[in-house]
This record gives C-alpha cells, structure tokens and sequence, in this order.
C-alpha cells in the first residue's frame, strides 16, 4: 500500500472504528477478491462490533493499493460517505492491469457513471481479453488531451461492443481522462430512428444539469447535433462518448462534433470521412483456442483443464467465434452430458452459405443455431421461428410479441426469458420495459431455414395486429406503438398483402398518427420503398376507371414532401387542416373535407382554402439541407445527386430524385461558399471564405487535395472543366489582382494565374468546350481567357451599359454562364442581365429585372434557348434570352434567392436561398406557367355571400378580383408610380387609391384600356353589380378615384408631397380621407377636388380612423410615428384633442364599437386606453416584451386583444386591465417567432368567442381559454392584414409572394 494511503488510514482510524460496521463492508471486500475466508473469520470471532472494526483495519494495513481501494467503494456502497470522504484524498492510481482483477469492473464512481451513461452491464459469462483491453485503453489515454476517434473494428460476433464497454471500467481511465462522463449509444444498422437516440442522448445529459428543466427534443439531426455540440463541448468537455455498432460515415458525421468519441465497427474505413485525431484497434475475427474453452468452462462450471476431449473439436468446429462458442456453452449449461451430442451436430448439418461474400463464418453459426433450436419445446421452437420477420437491429418490447403469439404478458416474458437463456435472443436492459433482439447471424440463418414460409410468418403479423387493433391504430407514442407503426407496413409488403397495404398508406389517419410519433421521413420512405407494389395494386383495384398508375401515391408523397418542415413542428399541426390545402382533385383533399366536415359539426374550427384551384405547386421537391442559408448548390453531371453548401460550414450531397442524403463533410471551418462536381462525378470541390481549396471524393466523403492557400481573400466560385480530357479546377477570390487561378489535381499549387480584373472576381465558368474561361468581376467587366495559356482573350466593358449614375456607385457583375452552343456569353449586374455574342463582343439584348431587386445569379439551359435569374425579391425568372421574352416566374422562396442551376438535360432547375431551403422546379412545368403575384396592400368588400377584393399586382397594375375563387374582373394598365394603399367605397360608384408620387392623375380612360374580362360568369358578375369605386393611393403622392368596371378615372387628386400610406372612403362615400409620408392628412370631397389638410404630426401618418359621432361634426382619429394621437374636426380641419402618452412610435390604434373607447399601442412595448369623451389615459396595459403591433376591442367592449413582435398575443379586461389569457405557442423555435413574425392584426368574431389573427400564418384562438383553435400556413409570411366577413365565415389574405388566400369555414 502507498504511503499516504497507509498514512491517511492511521489518522481516520479512531473515526473508522468508532462508526463502521465490518460484516457489512466484508461481504463487498471479499467480492472484490482482496480478503480472504480465513482473514473474515478472525475479524468475525472478535466479540463488540468496534473489536472487529479494529481487526479489520488491522488487517488492511497490512494489504496493497487494491485493497485499500476496495475499502473505499465498500464504504460508499453502505452509505458511508462521510468516512470515505476522509479516504478519498490518498486513493492510488490503479493501473488498467491492477484494476482488472475486481470483479465488479471498477469502482463504485465508475460503476454510477457507466450506469448513468447507459454502458451495457458485463455479461454474465466474461472471459477477460488483456491484450486487447490494454490496446483500447492505451488508445483512450491518447484522447486525454483533446478531442478524437478511437476505433474499435472487427467482424461481427468478435466482441466489439463487450471489448469497449469493458475498457471505460477503469477508475484511473476515467477520473484522468473523462471525469465528466461516458455516454453510450447504440447506432445499428438502422439510420431512420438515429434522430430518436439522438434526442435520448441530449436528454439525458440536460436532464443530468438540471433535471427540473424540461426542454424541447430536437427536431432534426442537424439541430439535435447542434444540441449535443454544445452539451458536450460546453458542459461535459472531458466526457467519453461511445457509439457502438456503426454502419454508415453519415452518422459519424453526426457526431462530428470535436468531442471524444469511441466506436464499434466492422468497417474500419468510415472514420476516414470525419476530422480530428485518429486511433484504431483491430479486434480478432475469434477467440483463440484457450480463451474459447475458458468460456465453454465458465457455462458448466468446469476448469479449462477438465474439459472433456470435445472441447477442442467443438471450438474448433465453432471457429472461434464467440457468439457461436456462446450458444453452444448456454447448451451444454442445460444438458451437461451432450458433448457428443452437441459434436456431431455441429459436424453433421452442412447448411447452404446465405451470402458468400459475407465475412460471417455461416458454417458454423447455421450449425449452432440449429442444435440450439432443436433443444426447445415444440410449441417454442415455433414461436422462435415466429422471430424471422423481425428486422435486423431492431429491438421489440415484450409486449409486440405478446399480439404476435396471442399470449399473456407474464407468459411471452417467461419464454424470451429462455431464449435468452440459451443465448439465442439477447435482451437490453438499459430500458423499461425490456426490449429483445436477435443478432444479425441468427436472424440470417432463420431467414434461411424458413424461406419457404416467410410470406406465412409476415402474414400472421399483420392478421394478429389488426385482431388485436381493431378500432384504431396504436397512438401511446410507447415503444410498443412506435414498432407497429414504424414496420407494419414492412410485414404487409413482406406478406404479398397489397391491398391492405393500399389501404393502410392511402389513409390520411394513418399519416396524421404515423408524422406525429415517428416525423414525415418514414413515411415518405414507405412511398418511394413500396411504389412498385402500390401502383401495381392501384392500377388492379382502379385502373379500369382510367385512373394514372401512382396517381394517389404522388398526391400522398407530394402532401409529405412539400409540408414536411410543418409536420416537423411541435406542437403537432392540423394535418387534416394542412390536407385541405391540396388540390381538390387529390385524395389527401378528398379524404381530408370529409374529416373536416364531421369535426365541424362537432364545433371544430376547419378552413378550406376556395380559391386554391387557381394555382399550381410548381416545386417538385422542397430539401432543406441545411439549418443555415444555403450559399450555392449544383448538379452532378449525370444529374442524379446534388451538391449544397453554405454558412453551416457543411457539404451535403443528396439524391436529386428523392431528396435522400448520402453524404455529409464538415468540409471546413468557416463558411463554404462553393462546391463543384468533377465531369464524372467522382470529386467534389469546395472553396470558403477561409481562404482554402478542397477536393473530396463524392462517395466517401474522405479529402483527396488541399491545395496551398494562395488567396489573401475569401475565394467565391469554384468549378470544374466540363470534360474528362484535361481536368483543371478554376476559382476565384476577392483578391484585387490575383484573383483567378487555374488548379491541377496533382499538384499542390497553382497551375496558372489570370491577370486582367482590378477588382474582386465574383465567378467564373468554362465554355461548353473548356477552351475559354469567363470570369465576372466588381471592376465592371466580363473577361474571358484562353484556358492553355490563361491569356486575356476578350474583355466587355458591362458597367458601359449603365447610366452616369449607376456607374458612380459602382458595377459589380456577379456572374456569367455561356449558352449551350458556347456562341453566346451571358453575365448579370444589378438588376439587369446581358447577352452578348462571344465572336464579336456585341451586345445582342438586355434583360431588364425589376428596379427594386438584383440579379444574384444567372444559368443558361444546357438543352435550351432558357435562362434562369436568381434574384434578390425572394423569385427566379425564366427567360428566353434569344426572344428576350420571360417565361414563367418561380415563387416559393421566402428570402433571396442565392443561385439557380439547370440538371444537364435541362429538365430540372433547382433554386437555393437564405431561407434554408433548396427547391426543384420541373422545367416544363414552370415553362407553362402565368401566375401573376399580387401585392399585400389591399382591400376587401363582403355583400350578399360575395367578395370584391381589391390590390396591385408586383407588376404595379390594379386588380379587383370577385367570388370565392378570387376571379380577375378588372385589370388596369401598368402605373407609373407604385401603388401604395388601395379602397373600395362602401356606397355604389367608387374606387380610390394612392401613388407614391403624392399625386392623383385625373385622366379619361375606356373600358377596352382597362378590363380584361376572363370570362362569361366574370361579365355576368359586373353586370349583376352597380358600378363602384375604388381609390388608391401612389407612391409619388396621387390619389385616383376609379369607377369600375368602366375604369374611368373620376378624379385624379395631387396635394400630397411624398408617399400616400392610407386612403379611406367615408360612410356616406362622399368624402376620401387620405394619409401620408409627408406628415399630413388630407379629406378630399373628391367629386370637387376640395381638400382640407390636417397638420400636426411630425413624421409620417400610416394610418387614422373615424370616430363615430352623434353630432353633425364627424370626428377623425390619427396616430404618428412621432408617439402622438390626434383628434380632428373633419368639417374644419380643427385638431381639437392633442393626446401624447407613448415613448415610442405609435403602431396601431382601435376604437371600441360603442364608440367611447380607443386603445394605441406602441414600439415602447406598451398597450394604452384612453376615452373618447374626456381624452384621458384610462389604462394601461404592461406585460410585452416587444414592440406592440396591433390591437383590437372585442364586439362586447369587455376585451381588448394586443400583438406584439415576438408573436405574443395579450387579451385584456377593460373593466380594471387585468391579464385574462396570453396567446402562443406550446413552445416556439429558437429561430422564430412565437407566431412566425410579428402580430399584424386581429379580429374577434361578432360573438366575442374567437379572435383571429395573422403573423408569419393566421391563426385562430378562443377567447376564453386563450388556447389556438386552428391555424393555417400560407406558402409565404410576413402577412400584413386579414379581411374577415361579418359572420366571421370568410378570410382574405395575401402573403409576401403574393398568393392571395380566400379561406372559408367548413361547414
């Protein structure tokens, strides 16, 4: 024993004996080997319990460091924490070889660590590998000073995972090396069910911080390595983490996370494809002779040296392999007089090797594997075989099996009890209830032995799941219901069952449960896995009828494909609520209204989305790769698989067809703004804004070439020659002069450098024929340069085609791509791109974009005359550059969009953008498409049943559309001037709006300038409707008052200065009042062009009301930026009420409907009340965390509802202030809103039962509970108003790309 641990148990002594109990702390000691029999007995005989405690001190003393360490644990095992506290100080580092001999493993903290981390428990039968043991822990050692790998690799059955669970239970390995923890996860073959042990592992280890916390499970693997990223680096930094059986490199990239890891795998080469240091240890196919026999000795409790003489021949027969050498001990344990027996068994059955090429000695474990089936009963050999069905790596409750045999609980756990007796089913313990699985060996050979009755034995799965689930289906969200819903259709398509198997997939009720417990991925995968069989059994079942073959199952895939990051969303949405935005043709539609319609007479809220007939979902696949803006994206040249990258610092390359990822790299330390296939699709490169050049190997993931950092700058594009005859890599930085350079793959530095450019090179691109390179810069030009000698070639001078002006601030063309026939060279710069002949250099058109955007990137079809614009306003643009004609506009995106590409046969586009996503349009599709867009400004009328709606359009025309399906019955010509704000008069006649130039354009137009009829039922709407009129406001300053449907102009009034916010007509429609930029209010009596100006305000007014007055003077209510309410006297312009009570600008501001009340609320994050007779401050209303956007008094007076940036809706009582309910989300995500964006507005249904409002989507709440009812996603955000009809049965709105949504209760 070390000296100061003899020291320091002298100086406890008198505290030791004075307290312990010896018998107690015996046992443990003797368990630990380090105390013997004789040595128990003469402390036993020692007649007062201080007498022993003496003599066992007596005896320690005179022991090594083991026993004073098995002292120590035995003392923390009885609850002796006090004492062993004072022992803790001097406890000796034990070396792994000392340690080995405790037959616990380790000490008692290792023992609670291990268990905490969920390490598997020594089995009970253990042979101790030294060799090995001492390797791994040698490897671990390393990982003391930083992050790294150690892999543990091997064949299966060669005891990986024993080897490593037994190499952490070491007290000296984890207190110097990971005193923060070991975390043990099982990986498996499975990949599918990876997000869920990811999220066991992130709770786990927040619940050890702080277990009265409850936080939100991850929702994908990219945020769940995120989570665990910060857990292990910034909590558990010195933590172990262990993860055993690894199939796949895409999983090590999940847990890439500059951590400590350990690993099990039979593939030694998939720790090629991660960063950081990295250890390996080989394990031996088997055991070796000796070791095999001490095993079979330890099942029958024999020494090795009296085995009987069939020892050696059955080791011999078994290979070695310790699985199998496992299966035969467990037999010979029961049955200990069968050597012979059990010998010419394994010699005698010679079964059919399953598959050749497999590593697995199949020889021997289909001959152990039989003799152990054949000791069972008759009745449990059969349900054994019932176990062929399962899936390899998949562990089932006890309870699954239970529905299987049709047994009790008790008796299914009795027979798996055998089973894993005789070692043929293995049970985890490490949770509750138990789960049980065969190894993939066993499950091979009862594959085999039962291949004639597999469809039998999935069909009696499946018969016994519906016995047992007749009503519905498992909804618990336990392991029991997760297995049934996770495989269910696995044993229907195993069984043949295919009209079962129709029927179950093609059930919205299935997909509802199913995308709740498991998420949209295994569903979708369900589709694309069992298409064949789904079509077949459509086409038998429907075909006759005519009906597309994989018609249904698209319209189901297609449902899941495009709402998937909804169905990721917790708390878990409507899906029936989200089905009723398909088509009406589709069946997910169909079974959806039908759900709908019932609910609703229940009292459920619905809303079916009428006018949805009108547009296409032209996204054929919406991927979002990366929880980041994703900077670019490509194709591969065959066009199977694209590339993306961006600011999450990842590659990702995932099938084109499906969105399936197949590879991940942590491809840098910065953001990679770049990546670029080779011709054949074998390497990809990336360039980042670290200044480094890589090329991977696209199967693999594993770095092939860093070249040497040439670049002061951040490179921005990178790309490949075209062909395989010479194969160059062209980039380009922000460096000013040597910003060009050409790479060739066997050599570390540059092969050429491109002088010309002055400036920053944003892109570059190789000609179809890889002879030029054209590179596009901020100086203001496009160079193209001879690739063999890297000579400037031609130089176009783009900023020339620009005004003075445009020139003074600078012209930076971002990008060029050439045309299919290389004859034409296209390049983009602010909003406009150039076509120009590549032999001459002239210009041969000019695309020009809007005014308010830019051209971020530009590509030319491959097969076609097609040009793709990516641009800044969330769109991309089809053009056909030879006609200069667009041909379709592509919405979906809701940030800018970053790139656009076409596949190599032109039949696919894919766009990327910094809302996280990556979308694939089907070329010909959006060719065909005229989906014209429409601003969110806009105005609505309900009478009689029927909706006038009108609004600009993003090409600045006026449109009013009509009826429930948002029909066009009136079109203007192009403005001048953008439109502002737009209203419709309440009486017969009139339309006013506003322009941004403050002026009113009076001018007589015809009805053939103006409508554009779509239609018989468009022409019998306006004839069956007197004329009205509208009026809009422009941003010059104009307003126009309309007279639709002739469209002439009834007036054109000018007096505003800068932009008109707001028009509005009075009751009586004799008067329009209109607000603006230039801090004014104006109230035309527009028949006369008469105007009375309100000045006041300070800044600019967005908005006002009318206040309801009983006398002959109406009243008018304003709000300012400038944090002020004012009243005014609308027949002489008098400010009668001059109100100042915010310390903020003023946002939004309700009258109460009796009139005596107006509520204000403020960026000062606060809400007030004031009264409309005295103008004093009534209440006000405390409690947001962020600017206050919209309020509004229920029908009632009793309540008033406030919104507020962070998506937090506020109702109020108005009798005192007090809170009633706050309105939000269950939980929100930490990059959104708790209603996707700030709260624009609200209503309360005439009841004051339901309040409405609108963020990033609308929603629906009720009033009393403060609980939502209902919510629809729109396809953009950012919605600005929602229109309600008066029986609160209708909804208007209009998102930020435009799509305007009539929504309508289901009844």
């Amino acid at each position: 024993m070390e000296e100061r641990a003899r020291s320091l148990l002298l100086r406890s002594r008198s505290s030791l004996e004075a307290d312990i109990k010896a018998n107690y702390l015996m046992d443990h000691m003797i368990s630990d080997g380090v105390l013997t029999a004789d040595e128990e007995e003469r402390v036993r005989n020692k007649s007062t319990r201080k007498e022993q405690a003496a003599a066992l001190l007596e005896v320690l003393l005179r022991k090594d460091n083991r026993a004073y360490i098995s002292f120590y644990n035995a003392l923390v095992r009885e609850s002796y924490g006090d004492l062993a506290s004072l022992l803790h100080p001097a406890l000796p580092q034990v070396s792994p070889e000392g340690e080995k001999s405790f037959s616990d493993g380790g000490t008692a903290l290792v023992q609670v660590m291990l268990s905490e981390g969920g390490v598997p428990q020594r089995p009970v039968v253990f042979v101790s590998r030294p060799s090995l043991l001492n390797q791994v822990r040698a490897k671990l050692y390393l990982l003391q000073t930083g992050p790294g790998w150690v892999t543990v690799y091997g064949m299966a059955g060669s005891g990986k995972s024993v080897l490593a669970a037994e190499a952490v239970r070491d007290h000296a390995l984890i207190t110097e090396c990971f005193p923060d923890g070991v975390q043990w996860v099982s990986v498996g073959q499975e990949r599918s069910d990876l997000l869920e042990r990811m999220q066991s592992l992130c709770f786990r280890l927040e619940q050890s911080q702080s277990p009265e916390t409850c936080h939100r499970p991850p929702c994908s693997l990219e945020e769940a390595k995120e989570r665990l990223r910060f857990l292990m680096l910034r909590r558990y930094p010195r933590s172990l983490l262990i993860l055993d059986d690894v199939w796949d490199s895409s999983v090590l990239k999940t847990f890439d996370i500059q951590c400590r890891v350990l690993l099990t795998t039979r593939d030694r080469s998939l720790v090629d494809s991660v960063s950081g240091k990295r250890h390996e240890v080989a394990v031996e196919s088997g055991l070796d002779e000796d070791k095999a026999l001490e095993v079979l000795a330890l099942f029958v409790s024999m020494k090795p040296q009296r085995l009987p003489e069939q020892a050696r021949s059955i080791v011999k027969e078994c290979k070695g392999s310790p699985l199998v050498v496992s299966l035969i001990g467990a037999l010979l344990r029961e049955f200990p007089d069968r050597w012979d027996y059990y010998l010419r068994q394994l010699q005698r059955k010679q079964f059919k090797r399953i598959r050749k090429s497999s590593s697995y000695d199949y020889e021997a474990l289909d001959q152990a594997m039989d003799a152990s089936i054949q000791v069972l009963a008759e009745e449990h050999r059969q349900l054994y075989s019932d176990l062929t069905v399962l899936e390899k790596d998949v562990k089932v409750p006890a309870k699954v099996l239970s529905v299987l045999w049709d047994l009790e609980l008790e008796e299914v756990e009795d027979v798996l009890q055998e089973f894993v007796n005789k070692s043929l089913l293995f049970r985890d313990c490490n949770q509750r209830p138990y789960l049980y699985y065969l190894h993939d060996l066993q499950l091979d050979f009862l594959s085999e032995l039962n291949r004639t009755r597999l469809a039998e034995l999935h069909t009696k799965v499946v018969r016994q799941y519906q016995k047992y689930y007749k009503t519905e289906s498992p909804v618990s969200g336990d392991v029991e219901s997760l297995y049934w819903l996770r495989f269910l259709t696995y044993h229907m398509a195993k069984a043949g069952l295919s009209k079962e198997l129709y029927s179950l997939m093609f059930s919205l009720n299935w997909v509802r449960t199913k995308a709740q417990l498991m998420g949209p991925a295994h569903l979708i995968n369900d589709y694309v896995e069992y298409a064949a069989k789904l079509d077949e059994e459509l086409y038998h079942s429907v075909g006759a009828v005519g009906v597309v073959n994989g018609e249904v199952r698209g319209q189901f895939q297609e449902f899941l494909s495009l709402n998937g990051h909804q169905l990721e969303q917790r708390p878990f949405p409507d899906v029936v609520q989200l089905a009723l935005s398909q088509p009406d043709s589709s069946e997910v539609y169909r079974q959806a209204r039908m759900q709908a319609q019932q609910r609703a007479q229940k009292g459920a809220l619905y809303l079916d989305w009428v006018n949805k007939k009108s547009l296409e979902s032209l996204s054929r696949l919406v991927l979002q790769p990366h929880q980041d803006v994703v900077y670019f994206a490509c194709f591969s040249h065959d066009g199977s698989k694209i590339a993306s990258c961006g600011e999450s610092k990842t590659l990702r390359v995932f099938k084109s067809s499906s969105g399936e990822k197949l590879l991940e790299i942590q491809a840098g330390d910065e953001e990679v703004l770049c990546c670029a296939f080779s011709p054949d699709g074998r390497l990809i490169a990336t360039c980042s804004s670290n200044r480094k050049i890589k090329v991977w190997n696209a199967e693999r993931g594993t770095l092939m070439r860093a070249f040497d950092e040439e670049y002061d700058e951040q490179i921005n594009h990178c790309q490949f020659t075209n062909t395989r005859h010479r194969l160059l890599l062209a980039t380009c930085s922000n460096d000013m002069f040597m910003n060009t350079k050409l790479w060739n793959l066997n050599k570390p530095s540059s092969q050429n450098t491109m002088f010309g450019h002055t400036d920053a090179v944003n892109h570059c691109c190789f000609s179809p024929d890889d002879k030029y390179l054209a590179t596009s810069s901020s100086d203001g030009t496009l160079k193209m340069f001879e690739v063999t000698s890297a000579n400037e070639w031609k130089s176009i001078a783009v900023s020339d085609h620009f005004s003075e002006t445009d020139q003074e601030t600078g012209v930076m063309v971002t990008c060029s791509t050439w045309s299919a026939d290389g004859t034409r060279i296209i390049c983009a710069a602010k909003n406009a791109v150039f076509v120009f002949d590549v032999a001459s250099a002239d210009l041969v058109c000019e695309i020009r974009t809007s005014r308010l955007s830019t051209v971020q990137f530009c590509h030319a079809c491959p097969s076609s005359q097609l040009l793709a614009i990516a641009l800044s306003h969330y769109a991309v643009e089809l053009w056909d550059f030879e006609s200069n004609k667009k041909m379709a506009d592509c919405s979906g995106h809701l940030s800018w969009v970053r790139c656009v590409q076409f596949s190599p046969d032109g039949s696919q586009l894919l766009s990327c953008s910094d809302d996280q996503t990556i979308r694939l349009w089907e070329t010909k599709k959006v060719h065909t498409s005229s989906a014209v867009s429409l601003k969110r400004d806009s105005d609505a009328l309900f009478t009689n049943g029927d909706i006038t709606m009108v609004t600009a359009d993003k090409r600045n025309c006026l449109q009013v559309l009509s009826g429930h399906t948002g029909s066009v019955v009136f079109e203007s010509e192009k403005q001048e001037s953008r439109i502002r704000c737009t209203c419709i008069c309440r009486q017969p006649a009139v339309v006013a709006l506003g322009r941004k130039d403050g002026v009113v354009k009076a001018e007589r137009l015809t009805a053939s300038q103006f409508l554009r009829s779509i239609g018989r039922r468009a022409l019998q709407m306006l004839s069956s409707h007197r004329a009205f009129v509208l009026a809009l406001g422009l941003e010059t300053g104009t307003v126009q008052v309309l007279e639709v449907p002739s469209g002439e102009t009834l007036a054109t009034l000018s007096g505003h200065t800068k932009t008109v916010f707001h028009c509005q007509f009075t009751e009586d429609g004799q008067q329009l009042i209109t607000s603006s930029e230039d801090t004014t209010i104006r109230v035309w009596k527009w028949q006369t062009g008469e105007c009375l100006v309100l000045k006041g305000h300070t800044e600019s007014v967005r908005r006002f009301s009318l206040l309801p007055s009983s006398s002959s003077s109406p009243a008018l209510l304003s709000w300012s930026f400038d944090g002020t309410i004012k009243v005014w006297n609308m027949d002489t312009g008098e400010k009668q009420q001059d109100i100042t009570g915010h310390h903020g600008a003023i946002l939004a501001c309700d009258v109460s409907p009796d009139g005596r009340r107006f509520a204000t609320t403020s960026a000062d994050m606060t809400a007030k009340v004031w009264s409309c007779e005295s103008w004093e401050l009534v209440l006000t209303l405390n409690g947001h965390k962020e600017c206050v956007r919209s309020c509004r008094f229920s029908g009632d007076n009793r309540r008033l509802a406030t919104g507020d940036d962070n998506g937090e809706i506020r109702l109020w009582n108005m009798l005192d202030g007090s809170l009633l309910k706050v309105c939000c989300r269950g939980n929100k995500d930490a990059m959104d809103s708790q209603h996707g964006g700030w709260v624009t507005d609200l209503h309360f249904s005439p009841d004051s039962k339901v309040l409405v409002s609108t963020g990033g989507y609308i929603k629906w709440w009720n009033v009393e509970k403060g609980e939502a009812l209902q919510t629809f996603y729109t396809t953009g955000a950012n919605l600005k108003r929602v229109h309600v009809s008066p029986d609160f049965s209708t909804f208007v709105t209009i998102d930020n790309i435009g799509i305007l949504y009539i929504l309508k209760k289901v009844e």
